[in-house]
C-alpha cells in the first residue's frame, strides 16, 4: 500500500468539491463552471465509458474543463473534481492507489472522477492506467493543456484504457451550428462573419465570446504571455524563456514558409538542438503545428525542411501585434487565410489524418495535402478573389502525378467545378472549407 492522504489534502480536496457535503447545492455550483454560452463541439462523444478514461488534450483554454463538465452533468452531485494545478494536490497525488483508497473507502457513492490539468503531474499516464486499472467502474475524465505530459512517455500504457479527443479553439462549423441561421443565405452571410472574426482573432472561447475587439485584443495578449510566462518556465522549465519569446515572434512572421532551424538558432544566438526542442514544446502544447513534405515517391519532392502553422489566428496575430480588420488589404493576406485554411482542416480531421504541404524540385507547389483512410487531397490556397476557375502549373503537376481523391482550390468567393482531361478540380469558399467533410466529393 502507497502512503495515505494526510487531512490537509483530504480537506483541501472537501473544498474543491463543496456538493459533495450540500448536495442541494450541486446545480448552483456546477453551473459556475458552465459559461452561459455553451457551443456544442464536434468531438461530443455520445457517451461516457466505465470501464476506460476519456482523456481531453488540447491548449489551454481551448473548452476542455467546459466540455468535461457539460457531461459529467448527469453523475451530478456525485462527483469528485481534483485541480491539479494545486500544487499540494499535485505532489501528494504520487500515484493512483493513494485516490483509490479514498473512493472506496470514503467516497463510495462517487459516480465519475475529474482529474483537470493532469500535465501537472509528475506521470499522468501512469496514474490514469491506475485508476482504469483499479475497476471502479465509473467514469474518469481527464484533462490537459499538454499531450508532451499526459500522453507521449504513456501511451503504451494506456493502450485500450483510455479514449483521446483533441478539442481546439472553435471551428467555423462549430460556431455555425450553434448560430443555426434559417436559410442558405443567412448561413452564408453568418459565414463570412465569422470567417473574418477568426482571421483576425481565432476561436478560442473566451476571446471569439468577448463583447468587444479591444476586450479581444487584451485577452489574446493575456494568453499569449500565459502560454509564455506560465507554460514555457512553470510547466517545461525552460531557461533561455527570452528565446522562447523570440523565436514565437519568428515562427509567426514565417508563417506558411519554409523553416530553416538554423538560421532560425543563429538569429536567437543558440543551436539548432535548442530550438528544435523548444518547436517540439510548441507543437505537443498545441500551438503550433509541423506540417511535413508530401513524399509520394516519385522522386521529385523536396523532403527535408518542414513549415510551421499556428493553432489559431489570433495568437499569430498577437505576437506580431497584427489586428488591422481590413484583411485583404494586408500585407499578410496570404499567410493569414493560408494558415486560417490550416487550423479550419486540422480541427475538423480525424486525429489519424495528416496534412503535408507538396513541393517540387523544379519549384511547383500545393499548400496542402491531406492524407486520410489512404486516400489523399490537395489543397491550394488562393486569398484573392477569382473571376474564373483556372489552376497553374503547380496544381496541373500534382494532379497528373497523384490523381488524387479531391483537388480543392479555396478562394474568397468562386464556387464552381473546372474538369480538365475528366479530372474535377472543386474551387470553395471558406462556408464550403468550414461546412463539409474534406475529402467528400459531394
Amino acid at each position: 500500500m502507497g502512503v495515505m492522504l494526510n487531512s490537509e489534502v483530504k480537506n483541501r480536496i472537501l473544498q474543491y468539491n463543496p456538493w459533495l457535503t450540500q448536495p442541494d447545492q450541486a446545480d448552483v455550483w456546477i453551473r459556475r463552471f458552465l459559461p452561459e454560452t455553451y457551443v456544442p463541439r464536434e468531438v461530443e462523444p455520445a457517451r461516457l465509458h466505465n470501464d476506460r478514461a476519456l482523456l481531453i488534450v488540447g491548449p489551454r483554454q481551448s473548452g476542455k474543463s467546459t466540455l468535461a463538465w457539460r457531461l459529467l452533468q448527469s453523475c451530478a452531485p456525485n462527483i469528485l473534481y481534483l485541480n491539479l494545478e494545486d500544487p499540494l494536490l499535485h505532489t501528494s497525488l504520487g500515484s493512483a492507489i493513494e485516490l483509490v483508497a479514498l473512493l472506496r473507502e470514503r467516497y463510495s457513492f462517487i459516480q465519475a472522477v475529474f482529474l483537470d490539468e493532469a500535465q501537472h503531474l509528475t506521470d499522468a499516464g501512469i496514474f490514469v492506467k491506475g485508476l482504469v486499472d483499479a475497476r471502479l467502474n465509473i467514469p474518469i475524465l481527464v484533462t490537459g493543456s499538454s499531450s508532451f505530459h499526459l500522453m507521449s512517455r504513456t501511451r503504451e500504457s494506456l493502450a485500450g484504457r483510455a479514449d483521446r479527443l483533441r478539442l481546439l479553439p472553435f471551428s467555423l462549423s462549430e460556431l455555425l451550428r450553434q448560430e443555426n441561421p434559417p436559410n442558405p443565405l443567412a448561413a452564408r452571410s453568418l459565414s463570412d462573419q465569422i470567417f473574418t472574426r477568426q482571421m483576425i482573432h481565432g476561436g478560442y472561447p473566451a476571446i471569439y465570446l468577448a463583447q468587444s475587439d479591444p476586450d479581444r485584443v487584451r485577452l489574446l495578449s493575456d494568453l499569449s504571455e500565459a502560454l509564455v510566462l506560465r507554460d514555457a518556465s512553470d510547466l517545461f522549465r525552460i531557461k533561455r524563456v527570452d528565446v522562447f519569446r523570440k523565436l514565437l515572434t519568428l515562427l509567426a512572421g514565417q508563417t506558411g514558409n519554409l523553416v530553416n532551424f538554423s538560421e532560425i538558432a543563429s538569429i536567437c544566438h543558440v543551436d539548432a538542438a535548442t530550438i528544435h526542442a523548444y518547436v517540439e514544446i510548441l507543437e505537443e502544447s498545441h500551438i503550433v503545428k509541423i506540417v511535413r513534405p508530401f513524399a509520394g515517391g516519385k522522386r521529385r519532392e523536396l523532403t527535408t525542411s518542414p513549415k510551421i502553422y499556428f493553432i489559431d489566428n489570433g495568437i499569430r496575430n498577437s505576437l506580431l501585434n497584427a489586428f488591422s480588420s481590413d484583411i485583404f488589404l494586408r500585407t499578410d493576406k496570404g499567410a493569414l487565410m493560408e494558415n486560417w485554411v490550416f487550423s479550419e482542416i486540422y480541427k475538423r480531421l480525424p486525429l489519424t489524418s495528416v496534412i503535408h504541404f507538396w513541393r517540387s524540385k523544379a519549384g511547383a507547389e500545393v499548400d496542402f495535402v491531406v492524407e486520410q483512410s489512404g486516400r489523399i487531397m490537395g489543397l491550394e490556397v488562393k486569398s484573392a478573389d477569382l473571376n474564373r476557375p483556372r489552376i497553374g502549373r503547380s496544381e496541373r503537376s500534382f494532379i497528373d502525378a497523384y490523381q488524387p481523391d479531391r483537388f480543392m482550390v479555396l478562394n474568397r468567393s468562386l464556387e464552381t467545378t473546372l474538369t480538365i482531361d475528366n479530372y474535377r478540380v472543386d474551387f470553395v469558399t471558406p462556408y464550403k472549407i468550414g461546412t463539409e467533410p474534406v475529402l467528400s466529393n459531394n
